[in-house]
């Protein structure tokens, strides 16, 4: 616990979408308590890399928590009652359409990500919740061995912290201090672009901009971002790793729009239509992937780690920085309360906090990884039970997969799952672990 005359540190590493929620989510739990929140972005400047980026309903509903939620939809592209209508790649006849209610205030939400990074920049600056730092590229972390470590940086400044949080994406420096690992190539790239929805009038044939088509081996996507104005597409075919071994995983990767009509020419005449309306070098992308890490707490909860540094994932669930939401609203949550001696019974030491948040979040997160995984060889048709098949075979099984696959995703209740640990933590023999007391609550964080 922190001492009653010192103010509370935190330095979050990392300046994108997870690292500046968490900051507000931690300054939103925090009111009127002396925390002090500190972000260190590397770039000169705070900025996203990449075009569209979705939030699922209970994620959007940690932004609502906020108080940003009207702010979050005026940004957001509209589905128009749909989350994906998904469809054949070589005549596109949809083989099923996922609904989804765009009609509450609280709802998914499909974004520009610079739209996003932006809202909550200016949320941080407005509230005053955190001091913004920019070209502080994370060196090392050192305990101190008291209630403090310091946060060594690349231009030989150092900073003291009760707590830092590594939001520092899939190839977070702060975990390659703790962990020895690094990214793998996924065995997909991806094409990414942006196409204003005003060059789709007159001839778009569908009732939504949300369509994903699928045939073997690779699928196109695309959803609405910018209040309707931008069309985001994402292409992702598989690609051997010599083929990848040179594209890059930046959005600053490019090829001829050639290549992009020659990996999708089977796939019909509107998809054909798109693509001669991307730019004429699009973005081209290797997909990284990360093994699951069984621990996200470092130097007795000092050090914590969110977002794609914690639980990197593949892009196929549409789930990467929703995730990362969920991490800094209950961090911010246990963070409060820790800061506060509210429950000084059940989180009397910040490993405590640390040993919370990970039991909590970390089932979920890992199932959603699991799920992001299984989605590109189900929309590929190369899952086991479909890659000898044929696509005519492959729909309908696709269909009875899809209706199901992502319930668990949006519907969970983050609040009520923070509340039913704390109380099983309350009730329950201390000589119980706290995961046990997570599986034994079926996974608490998926109820809803």
């Amino acid at each position: 616990m922190a001492a009653a005359s010192e103010r509370f540190r935190v330095a979050i590493i990392g300046g994108g979408i997870g690292g500046l929620f968490a900051a507000l989510a931690i300054h939103h739990n925090c009111k009127d308590l002396p925390v002090d929140i500190d972000v260190y972005e590397q770039a000169s400047e705070f900025k996203e890399v990449g075009a569209g980026v979705g939030l699922a309903i209970n994620s959007a509903r940690m932004v609502h928590n906020i108080g940003l939620g009207d702010k979050l939809n005026a940004i957001s592209g509209f589905r128009s009652g749909v989350w994906i209508d998904f469809r054949r790649f070589d005549n596109g006849e949809s083989i099923i359409s996922i609904p989804a209610d765009d009609t509450k205030a609280v709802r998914q939400a499909s974004c520009a990500r610079t739209d996003l990074l932006e809202l909550f920049r200016h949320a941080i600056e407005e509230r005053k919740a955190a001091k913004l730092h920019t070209k502080k590229k994370f060196s090392r972390v050192e305990d101190n061995g008291d209630r403090h470590v310091t946060v060594y940086f690349a231009d030989s400044t150092s900073v003291p912290a009760n707590a830092v949080l590594a939001c520092d994406g899939i190839h977070s420096s702060v975990r390659s201090q703790f962990v020895d690992d690094r990214p793998v190539y996924s065995g997909q790239i991806a094409y990414r672009a942006t196409i204003p929805t005003a060059e789709l009038e007159g001839w778009w044939p569908f009732g939504t901009y949300s369509i994903m088509w699928c045939g073997k081996h690779k699928h196109f996507l695309t959803y609405p971002i910018s209040c309707n104005r931008t069309l985001n597409v994402v292409a992702f075919a598989n690609a051997s790793g010599k083929d990848a071994e040179m594209v890059a995983e930046s959005w600053t990767s490019t090829c001829d729009r050639a290549e992009v009509e020659a990996d999708y020419r089977l796939f019909e005449p509107t998809v054909q239509r798109l693509i001669s309306l991307m730019p004429n070098q699009p973005s081209k992308w290797r997909i990284n992937d990360r093994e699951p890490l069984d621990r996200w707490s470092y130097m007795g909860g000092k050090v914590i780690l969110l977002g794609d540094a914690a639980h990197a994932m593949l892009p196929h669930a549409g789930a990467g920085a929703g995730q990362a939401v969920e991490d800094g609203w209950i961090l911010g949550r246990v963070l409060g309360e820790y800061v506060g001696k509210q429950s000084l019974d059940i989180l009397p030491t910040l490993d405590a906090c640390a040993d919370l948040y990970q039991n909590l979040r970390l089932p979920r997160a890992q199932k959603v990884q699991a799920t992001s995984r299984k989605s590109g060889p189900l929309y590929d048709m190369q899952l086991p039970e479909l890659i000898d098949k044929d696509v005519e075979e492959c729909v309908p099984i696709m269909a009875n997969t899809l209706q199901e696959k992502m319930k668990f995703i949006w519907e969970a209740d983050l609040d009520r799952a923070y509340e039913d640990v704390k109380e099983a933590l309350r009730r329950t023999n201390k000589n119980v672990s706290l995961m046990q007391i997570v599986n034994h609550l079926g996974n608490s964080s998926d109820h809803h």
